[in-house]
């Protein structure tokens, strides 16, 4: 039987909260100095009853019984007196006395009211008293003053032996009172004894509750809690094997279960995230290196595609000057077409070597004065804000760290498409808005002109992506898209303002300090560039030893169009 009931009892204590044990251990803490507290009211009120009844009634009832002695030996001498002598002065003690016997037998009565062996030894303490006044003093006190009393000698021995009967009385009285105040002193003795033991316990009790309470605080709570920020701390210092072991009641080892399963699903989550971020490094590495040797590719690729571009320019016009008008109307179109196409690809591919440069190249942060550099950006601009008859206002502008050439070329492409996409006889007005918050300038160029579609607030960002035909508005569809490229450089965002509905809005943030590049992200320049891939140069049809120094004719002669525009000015029209 109690092999099998102890398991089960320890079981269930197990299962206990902290909130049960607290609940249960002051339960009994209260019920325990209750009980004490209880016994220490009635030591209390025992050592008060007693001490008022010795004080009250035992003590002044002995000193009490005493002065009735006193009076009534006063009546004896004034009446032994008065019978020998005759002398009225020695009945005043008598009469006297009977008065004051009367006050204190009063007083003896309320002092024993209760006290039925007290009572009964008052009682035959007057019985004798009264018997001795009727048979002895009396007669004598009624006999004439003046000569001694003849009954005094006559009843001096009878009236001694009725006097000793009252001084027996008065002595059994006195030593029934003496016991009685006796037994009361060690009653109280004994109670005050019981009373200091009492209030010794509850100390003794209060203070080993208070030793129990901390006792279960520091094994029940402090010691667990101190064990599992011990784990805790260990954890968080990168042991993350290290197991928590749960201890104390069922709440804190459910606790410790909880976070040790949060310590499990975290060390899965961190070995994922590890491979995740060794998958993520390798892919970063491959991306960095496929990025790399794209803008390798794209920025030779563009000069050599300069060399047969020039041939080509070169070559359609020196047709358009010799032949032109001496051929048929076709073809001096086709020449035309020809002409055209050409210069319209040396545009792109002068337009995607400003795009790949965008922070490769320029990468000269400094303090940058924006007030300046819109000033630049509307000099260089001013014939076609003339022709168009802008009117440009502008918000004060700060000074950011940030590279110059990008600045000019963000202020250029913004603003020149501000002008080139007006409505038909309507003057641009063009205002560019500047504030800081949350750590960010906020940028903003609002123009009336024809607008952004809002379906189109996306594409107008991916490179040589156009709205309009080249027929209606000149460009390569580049510009918006360097812009973009320009304030990511710059630690920002760029966007259309879909609420603007009268013409066009471009916002966009730059930090006022560039962001943090990682090691390994900057791309050499052209001169520093390894062999572009053979398989791009295969892919676009060059041999390998093409290089873009090769500008001359087939007959040795040079071409019109033999000047390199790889470092043309930045900023053409775009959108």
């Amino acid at each position: 039987m109690h092999d099998d009931r102890r398991p089960t009892r320890g079981r269930s204590l197990s299962t206990w909260t902290t909130r049960r044990w607290l609940r249960v251990g002051a339960a009994l803490s209260l019920a325990v100095l209750a009980l004490l507290g209880v016994a220490g009211f009635w030591a209390l009120g025992r050592t008060q009853d007693i001490s008022t009844n010795l004080v009250d009634v035992r003590s002044p009832a002995m000193s009490t019984a005493f002065r009735l002695e006193s009076v009534l030996l006063n009546q004896e001498t004034g009446i032994r007196g008065y019978g020998l002598s005759g002398n009225p002065e020695f009945l005043q003690p008598y009469r006297q006395g009977l008065a004051d016997q009367k006050t204190h037998t009063d007083t003896l009565l309320g002092l024993l009211h209760g006290n039925d062996s007290a009572l009964a030894d008052l009682a035959a303490v007057e019985a004798a008293a009264g018997q001795w006044q009727r048979e002895v003093a009396e007669p004598i006190a009624a006999a004439p003053p003046g000569a001694p009393v003849p009954q005094a000698a006559a009843s001096a021995e009878a009236g001694k032996a009725e006097f000793d009967r009252i001084r027996v009385q008065l002595s059994r009285q006195q030593d029934h009172l003496r016991a009685d105040r006796a037994a009361a002193r060690a009653d109280l003795l004994a109670t005050t004894r019981v009373r200091n033991w009492v209030f010794t316990a509850i100390a003794v009790v209060i203070v080993v509750l208070t030793v129990l309470v901390f006792e279960g605080l520091r094994r029940g709570i402090t010691d667990p809690l101190e064990r599992l920020g011990a784990d805790a701390r260990r954890i968080a210092a990168g042991d993350f094997d290290h197991p928590i072991i749960g201890s104390g009641p069922a709440d804190l080892r459910r606790l410790s279960a909880e976070i040790d399963s949060m310590r499990r699903r975290l060390v899965r989550e961190l070995a994922f995230t590890e491979q995740a971020r060794l998958r993520l490094d390798a892919q970063a590495a491959d991306l960095q290196r496929s990025n790399a040797e794209l803008e390798q590719f794209a920025y030779v690729a563009s000069h050599d595609l300069q060399e047969p571009l020039r041939k080509v320019s070169s070559f359609t016009q020196l047709l358009q000057r010799r032949y032109g008008g001496r051929l048929d109307a076709r073809a001096d179109q086709y020449i035309d077409f020809a002409v055209d196409g050409a210069n319209r690809m040396q545009v792109l591919i002068n337009d995607l070597l400003d795009f790949s440069r965008v922070g490769r190249v320029h990468r000269n942060h400094q303090d940058v004065d924006l007030e300046k550099v819109l000033e630049r950006t509307l000099d260089v601009l001013s014939d076609n804000i003339a022709e168009s008859g802008a009117e440009i206002t502008h918000d004060p502008l700060p000074t950011l760290f940030a590279d110059l050439t990008q600045m000019g070329m963000l202020w250029q492409n913004l603003i020149g498409n501000a002008v080139k996409f007006r409505r038909p006889g309507t003057a641009p007005r063009i205002h560019v808005s500047a504030a800081h918050d949350g750590g960010l300038w906020h940028f903003a160029v609002t123009d009336n002109g024809i607008g952004i579609p809002p379906e189109f607030a996306v594409k107008v960002f991916v490179i040589f992506q156009r709205l309009h035909t080249k027929d209606a508005y000149a460009g390569s569809g580049i510009g918006l898209a360097m812009c973009k490229k320009i304030v990511e450089f710059h630690g920002g965002t760029i966007a259309v303002d879909p609420y603007h509905r009268e013409g066009a809005r471009i916002t966009f943030t730059i930090s006022p300090e560039p962001p943090a590049v990682s090691a390994g992200t900057e791309t050499p320049d052209a001169a520093e560039l390894p062999a572009v891939p053979a398989t791009y140069l295969a892919a676009a049809g060059y041999p390998a030893a093409t290089h873009p120094a090769a500008t001359h004719t087939p007959d040795g002669t040079e071409t019109a169009a033999a000047t390199d525009t790889a470092d043309a000015e930045p900023g053409r029209e775009t959108r």
